[in-house]
């Protein structure tokens, strides 16, 4: 009864213990803020725990935020967000490479790719389209361009719909080693992407509306710079449409 005992309390301690190390803090990177800060409220530090990725997949040097795609999975924000507004700066380092940023996500990796559920902001380098014919022929060039999607469990109706997905309407990415900027503006169920200085994207009636933030690493290295979240005042929200906090 005693070793019976003992191996249970040793099974839940190994349990616990892999959870923890799992969601532990990995680095910081970007920052955020409120819309109106009180005087003394000042910018914050954006803090990324591990979610399924490694320790060595992620790694900050002179405020550049380098991925090297392996393995496949994501890191989270610390906290949730439900209404704010996202700009960052991304650029590929290899052709064809595959990444992206999911918010209003669940951080919760399905089994079958390692992904979770959100809304993924599509970071595509352009030479994938050429890289990835079905039948000799090539995806759509807007497929490249920032698409929005509900990814995973997560749905969301298209305002530029190529089936389930909306399409940039405007090709606007620039390709390997060149950088490119997204300001994402999340509210309420809606959001809308600009790409390198015009907005040309845009989803709405997302079925999650307030979930955390998270950095996708996908098979090719990518690298991040001048994140920043603004973050804004809430709006009405059912709980079903909020993440369970991890």
């Amino acid at each position: 009864m005693h070793k019976s005992i003992s191996l249970f309390l040793f099974l839940i301690c190994h349990v616990i213990g892999s959870y923890v190390l799992a969601q532990r803090n990995l680095f910081e990177f970007g920052e955020r803020r409120r819309l109106f800060p009180s005087a003394d409220e000042k910018k914050a530090p954006l803090r990324w725990m591990q979610v399924n990725t490694s320790d060595t997949t992620w790694a900050v040097k002179n405020e550049v935020l380098t991925c090297i795609g392996l393995p496949i999975g994501v890191v989270r924000s610390e906290k949730m967000y439900q209404n704010f507004i996202m700009r960052v700066e991304w650029r590929h380092l290899e052709a064809g490479g595959n990444s992206g940023i999911f918010v209003w996500c669940d951080a919760q990796p399905e089994a079958h790719n390692r992904l979770p559920s959100g809304v993924e902001v599509q970071m595509l380098e352009l030479d994938w389209v050429n890289q990835h014919r079905v039948n000799g022929e090539k995806p759509p060039i807007a497929y490249v361009h920032g698409e929005l999607f509900g990814a995973g469990q997560s749905t969301a109706v298209p305002d530029n719909p190529r089936g389930v997905r909306s399409r940039a309407i405007e090709n606007r990415c620039l390709g390997k080693g060149e950088w490119n900027t997204y300001v994402v503006v999340c509210v309420d169920g809606t959001i809308k992407l600009s790409v390198n200085g015009k907005f040309v994207n845009g989803i709405r009636e997302s079925s999650q509306r307030k979930g955390y933030l998270c950095l996708e690493s996908e098979g090719a290295k990518i690298e991040f710079r001048n994140l920043e979240i603004l973050e804004l005042d809430e709006g009405y929200i059912l709980p079903e449409q909020v993440v369970d906090r991890l």
